[in-house]
């Protein structure tokens, strides 16, 4: 027990200093864009136009943390939210990963092989960024890509990718997805509205999603 928390101090140490680190990189290409043209943005035009996107996602960001972190363990928690696309890559190859090597949750073997797995889709996530780089740079791939044929491919890619992980987890668990997914799917159908609203509706969709669980746990029924 205490070689697991002084593992997972080490592994939180290492991970905050790479997200500060992390952070500091972000940062610097827009400062020193700006300081090298010596263009700066209006600051009450820059506010006016992040509030309203900073208060839909620091409500999903918020929720993520919680969410995420438990299924992809400490180190290759700070290593997916500094690469990005959890959801739709991060996420699903580290709990493949896990279940294929038949490594318990929370274990430290289910650590080191979730960070791993999401390190390899880091690797190839760039590799195959920079290849479509070097061809938009060399050919006229970009021609080829904004096709009328291939354009329906490209306007499904998102529902894809979600639909992907959701049937891959919703699967499993069947009976305790039921009742959120009614939920927002008659909130939708009803109110099409509130498609915009998503950074409040994230959280309400997982209080449903926890306190059904826990009713059909109580019941037998999961």
């Amino acid at each position: 027990m205490k070689t697991e928390i002084n593992y997972r101090e080490r592994m939180h140490g290492i991970g905050r200093r790479w997200m500060v680190a992390g952070a500091i990189l972000m940062f610097s290409v827009p400062v020193i864009t700006c300081i090298v043209f010596d263009s700066w943005p209006n600051l009450q035009v820059f506010l006016k136009g992040s509030l309203s996107v900073i208060l839909i996602f620091w409500v999903a960001g918020s929720v993520e943390a919680f969410s995420y972190m438990p299924m992809l363990g400490t180190g290759g928690s700070y290593l997916a939210f500094v690469t990005g696309n959890i959801s739709n890559l991060k996420l699903p190859c580290a709990i493949n990963a896990m279940k294929a090597a038949g490594a318990e949750k929370g274990s430290e073997e289910a650590e080191v092989i979730s960070t791993i797995a999401i390190a390899v889709s880091s690797i190839v996530t760039t590799l195959v960024i920079s290849l479509f780089l070097i061809l938009f740079l060399l050919t006229d791939i970009q021609t080829g890509l904004q096709t009328d044929f291939l354009k329906p491919a490209f306007d499904n890619l998102l529902p894809a990718l979600l639909g992907g992980f959701c049937v891959m987890i919703v699967s499993k668990h069947v009976k305790m997805a039921l009742l959120p997914l009614l939920f927002m799917i008659l909130l939708f159908a009803f109110v099409p509205s509130l498609a915009g609203a998503m950074g409040i509706l994230v959280p309400v969709g997982i209080a449903i999603a926890v306190i059904s669980a826990r009713i059909f746990y109580k019941k037998g029924w999961a």
